[in-house]
């Protein structure tokens, strides 16, 4: 079954403890199709600008992934700049430049309209929902936020989350949207908001998955060299959605 996502494209200069990278190709709608590319082609929607490489254009082709919904605008594309210490958990940002995607207003093809499967990646929650009433009856639809949305714009999430079935947060961001400091109440307050399932992802240590009728926890996948978890919550939600529109 079919699958869009709405979200981020961006370039992104990073440096870790173990290594660097200048203006490689990031955002949370690439990471998100990416991942899902290996269970089934994503339709993205997005915007970059007149200077995004046509390299990475075409790394998105040889990985199935539907363009259709790519805008180039005239401007350039969005860029962040972030800094690791050996605490990979914590990026320290140096500079985000949105660019044009500070004007993103996602136009779905009408191709893309009849999508089975929606991730709503880190946007503007009004930009979700938006999302949301031009798509005709999704059988499952997903959402990812971030603590600046929390904060700024509470109320277009919580309205936002009365359509979701699938709810995904980092702890930090569960706990401060709920007020709740453990996190089967947080996914509790998060059942009373609309959606079905909360995933909360809790970096290295895992992710805890909570419904009405079960929990369930996973530890993550150790790696003895990691490099660079930028994009890691995208990508894991890119696995799960995948997964999903296949079954």
């Amino acid at each position: 079954m079919s699958l869009l996502v709405v979200g981020s494209i961006a370039l992104d200069s990073i440096r870790t403890p173990f290594g660097k990278a200048e203006e490689a190709l990031g955002g949370s709608a690439v990471y998100f199709s990416c991942a899902a590319s290996f269970f089934n082609p994503t339709r993205l929607v997005g915007v970059v600008g007149a200077d995004f490489p046509k390299k990475y254009i075409g790394l998105l082709n040889k990985k199935g992934i539907d363009l259709k919904g790519l805008k180039i605008d005239g401007g350039r594309t969005f860029r962040w700049k972030g800094e690791y210490g050996f605490d990979l958990n914590t990026a320290h940002t140096i500079y985000t430049h949105l660019n044009v995607f500070a004007k993103f207003r996602p136009e779905i093809p009408a191709e893309y309209r009849d999508s089975d499967n929606v991730f709503l990646a880190n946007i503007d929650p009004s930009l979700q929902m938006d999302v949301l009433r031009q798509v005709d009856d999704p059988r499952l639809i997903a959402c990812d936020t971030m603590n600046y949305w929390i904060e700024n714009k509470p109320r277009e999430l919580k309205k936002l989350m009365k359509d979701v079935h699938i709810f995904f947060a980092n702890d930090t961001e569960a706990r401060e949207f709920s007020g709740e400091l453990n996190l089967l109440k947080a996914a509790r307050y998060i059942f009373s908001c609309g959606p079905k399932i909360a995933i909360i992802k809790k970096g290295e240590h895992g992710v805890l998955c909570v419904s009405k009728d079960f929990i369930f926890s996973y530890p993550a996948y150790i790696l003895e060299d990691p490099f660079d978890p930028t994009g890691a919550g995208d990508t894991f939600a890119g696995g799960v959605m995948g997964y999903l529109s296949k079954v």
